[in-house]
């Protein structure tokens, strides 16, 4: 008798399970638009036991290519083609066993001259913002309910603090008066970890804002807003990697999502082994393969379900927003050849949109490979037109520390140029001298209390080639090393949060120091904003003389003349050998808008900064 119950009732549960309702906890991406250039669409199903499922759309103009079925039965993937759809709601059917549930799906109307989107490119300056630090424009968000992180605290470097994209969205106008033309935001995505992730490298879902920051809407709010009044939006995205509460790594679709799926292995960070001709296949597996960090699993974009995943994630953020440009994290940590497929694919589709690359090397050779059509990269191509300067970057740091001489100081910057030449396209590179990974251009009191430093330094990166990039707080004189800690790097800007005593968006708030970094670089950036010369004229330098550093820019029988006294004396130089660039005899310095006698001779102060429009 014992064993008839016993059966029956393994039976009904048996049937229960057979007959449990379809639950998709996830579809992504939630929406998608006609008309795009690729016409394929993956639709990922995740839910339990979906896998036995029968699928089937409701619209005679939308067709299934493929079902795919993975080892893990809690997902589904559905490849559609959309090459005769039309904008409308369609059902996908799901059906397994005798329940049966009808998703309704939504391909939208493009936006006009959706795929005209205008990409950042040298005639713009970036500012660089982390968003939890910038500004609390919305206290009611700082804690959501059901997040890991549940606390913010401001004395805690390292811990969330409360800034969101209302904050930034409410100081857009403080960000275009200072000259600025395009923003550029670590990730906003979310980033639901137990703790640590205010810096948004973790993401746990590919669609979604982080609800700390506002929702999607408010972020496409804020491009609008942005697009107002002239500026252009970056949006920082990470293929390399995802947070480890990412569900599709909690619970993964296939072990071959991930790199090292069953135990953490770091990588070595060495990503030569991209180029090195003499790499070994093992030490090209742990640099590439190898997880940036514990919490941080490694994807593997050779798999091809992952790679379609990845890259409709920014499409789709591309076509919603409206964004302008995207700078991807760790670029030569992820696969060549996928992230050479990704750059493609997104210029295909927005032809002026531009993709700056996290190329972290300490030479310009290994920068250089990266960018689109580089021959050191031949036969491969990167596709990726932006790539960042970090040795510049680096250089600047030395240059503007140090007496000159034949290689040093004012020397550096000469040289460095010079090797121009392994660059494809410098005016495609991203110039900086800081960011929130490094310590800051103005490390301690000392640098701060050194004004001519900071002068010499913004008059060269808003002047030589490329695509200038500030970081938040740069124009105020925050001050940090790295040696402090990357909390440190990342300090709040002050005046965006309740309680503030000072208000660093306003001169009346700002310290008679702060209003002197702040004011000088104003000047620079609105003189910079819309100067033909310097967005795309050629670059011409002559080798220091005397410790003066003399270059033109010029583009249409119009020039501009920057000097750089790198010696902290004063020096006078002879005007012969510039004779050729010099074409009057007079000039107006812009940044103290006197006129400069250009005739035999110049004297300049030590440290001085020289920028003559002619």
């Amino acid at each position: 008798m014992k064993r008839i119950l016993l059966s029956a009732i393994l039976l009904f549960t048996c049937i229960g399970l057979a007959y449990a309702a379809i639950d998709v906890k996830k579809l992504d991406p939630a929406f998608w638009w006609a008309d795009m250039k690729n016409s394929e669409l993956q639709i990922l199903m995740y839910g339990e036991n979906l896998s036995p499922c029968n699928v089937t759309v409701s619209a005679s103009d939308v067709r299934i290519k493929e079902v795919v079925r993975l080892e893990n039965p809690n997902y589904l993937l559905v490849y559609l083609d959309l090459s005769d759809a039309k904008p409308q709601t369609f059902n996908i059917n799901l059906q397994r066993g005798k329940e049966k549930k009808s998703i309704p799906y939504e391909l939208k109307q493009r936006r006009a001259n959706a795929a005209g989107v205008e990409g950042f490119n040298s005639s713009d300056v970036l500012y660089l913002i982390m968003p939890d630090r910038f500004a609390n424009g919305d206290t009611s968000n700082d804690v959501v309910k059901g997040m890991r992180e549940n606390k913010v605290d401001r004395n805690d470097a390292f811990a969330r603090h409360g800034g969101d994209i209302k904050g930034i969205a409410d100081h857009l106008d403080y960000i275009h008066d200072l000259g600025v033309t395009a923003i550029w935001l670590n990730p906003t995505q979310e980033n639901d970890m137990a703790s640590g992730s205010y810096h948004g490298y973790a993401i746990t879902d590919y669609y979604r804002v982080d609800r700390r920051f506002g929702s999607n809407d408010d972020f496409r709010a804020l491009v609008e807003k942005a697009h107002g009044k002239g500026m252009k939006v970056v949006m920082d995205m990470i293929f390399n990697h995802c947070g480890s509460e990412n569900y599709l790594f909690r619970d993964m679709p296939s072990p071959d999502w991930f790199n090292f799926p069953k135990k953490y292995t770091q990588t070595t960070f060495k990503t030569t082994t991209q180029y090195d001709p003499y790499a070994s296949d093992y030490d090209k597996r742990m640099a590439l393969d190898g997880w940036f960090v514990e919490p941080m699993p490694d994807f593997n974009q050779r798999n091809h379900h992952v790679a379609r995943y990845l890259i409709q994630t920014s499409i789709w953020w591309i076509e919603f927003t409206g964004i302008n440009g995207i700078r991807q994290d760790t670029h030569p940590y992820a696969d060549f050849d996928f992230m050479s497929e990704w750059c493609a694919e997104v210029t295909d589709a927005y032809p002026d949109f531009n993709i700056v690359g996290e190329t972290w090397y300490s030479n310009n050779v290994a920068i250089a490979y990266w960018q689109k059509d580089s021959k050191l990269a031949a036969p491969k191509n990167s596709n990726l037109r932006c790539v960042m300067d970090f040795p510049l970057m680096g250089i600047m740091a030395q240059a503007f520390d140090e007496e000159p001489s034949w290689d040093k100081g004012v020397s550096r910057l000469y040289d460095y140029l010079g090797q121009d030449i392994v660059y494809e396209n410098p005016h495609e590179l991203l110039v900086f001298l800081d960011n929130h990974d490094t310590s800051r251009f103005l490390r301690n009191q000392a640098d701060t209390d050194n004004f001519d430093r900071y002068r010499q330094a913004y008059a060269f990166l808003f002047t030589t080639r490329g695509i200038p990039e500030i970081y938040y707080g740069g124009e105020i004189g925050m001050a940090a090393e790295k040696s402090e800690g990357d909390g440190a790097l990342r300090a709040d800007f002050p005046g965006g949060w309740p309680g503030d005593s000072r208000n660093a968006f306003t001169s009346s708030g700002r310290t008679d120091k702060q209003n002197r970094f702040h004011d000088y670089m104003r000047k620079l950036l609105q003189w910079r904003k819309g100067n033909e010369v310097i967005a795309k004229g050629t670059l011409k330098h002559f080798a220091p003389n005397n410790d003066v550093y003399v270059y033109q820019r010029e583009y249409n029988g119009k020039s501009v003349i920057v000097m750089l006294n790198g010696s902290d004396s004063e020096r006078t130089i002879s005007l012969e050998p510039y004779k050729e660039i010099l074409n009057k005899t007079t000039a107006r310095d812009i940044i103290t808008e006197k006129n400069i006698n250009l005739n035999k001779e110049l004297s300049l102060k030590g440290g001085d900064v020289l920028i003559m429009d002619l």
